[in-house]
């Protein structure tokens, strides 16, 4: 592994690539550097290098980490990529700025109760158990279209829907990577076929974002291939 920075960049080549294979722009695609398990001194390494979005697993780490890095609050987007439990949910509407992991309507009522007024709406994605994995979290698909217009019509504009998430199943061929992707995409053009307005497909991860990114991703979450390996 080479630094921070030249890591950042060879993602970045890799996304580059894949969106160049499958005619997509660049600029669409975000990518997320998974800081959870690394400390503050890496997350300033990468903001140093020009990264911004970061997602964090753990609610407690990410709030001493986001506590540790106040000083650059204002040009770093916080995004909680693990299992949200209903008795965390005020200190991640005070801290977050998105959440990827709502399966069910409790949560981002809660959420929606708890945004102090002052900040910007928390921005959400539905997590979809896209392979139908006992032990993944996320929302069955076919409970999928009843959560999403629920969460979308929540009032007091303290939260706003803005796609879907998902952690497909492993897979070690390209194809065989593609279709949990493609699923998803296909879950949320149905959804804006219904009369909402999601933008964000937050797909693929260090070994599959070439297969995301062909298939739609906009949001890719990526750790190790950034920060190395994890203890």
């Amino acid at each position: 592994m080479g630094s921070i920075g030249s890591n950042l960049q060879e993602v970045k080549r890799r996304i580059d690539a894949a969106c160049a294979a499958s005619g997509r722009n660049a600029n669409t695609v975000t990518l997320l550097a998974v800081s959870k398990t690394f400390d503050g001194v890496a997350v300033r390494e990468a903001h140093a290098a020009g990264q911004r979005a970061f997602g964090e697993n753990y609610v407690q780490e990410a709030l001493a980490k986001i506590d540790g890095l106040a000083d650059l609050r204002a040009s770093l987007e916080w995004h909680l990529i693990g299992p949200l439990q209903s008795n965390k949910t005020r200190p991640v509407a005070e801290a977050f700025d998105w959440v990827h992991t709502i399966d069910r309507l409790k949560l981002a009522e809660r959420l929606a109760a708890q945004r102090p007024p002052g900040l910007p709406p928390l921005q959400l994605c539905l997590q979809v158990n896209i392979s139908g994995e006992a032990s993944k979290s996320g929302v069955a698909p076919g409970e999928l279209p009843a959560l999403a217009h629920a969460v979308a019509a929540l009032p007091g504009g303290r939260v706003r829907l803005r796609g879907l998430m998902a952690i497909p199943e492993p897979a070690a061929e390209l194809q065989a990577q593609r279709a949990p992707h493609r699923a998803l995409a296909a879950l949320l053009h149905a959804r804006n076929a219904q009369g909402l307005a999601l933008d964000t497909l937050s797909m693929g991860m260090s070994a599959d974002l070439e297969a995301a990114v062909m298939e739609g991703s906009t949001l890719v979450r990526v750790g190790s291939a950034i920060f190395g390996a994890r203890a």
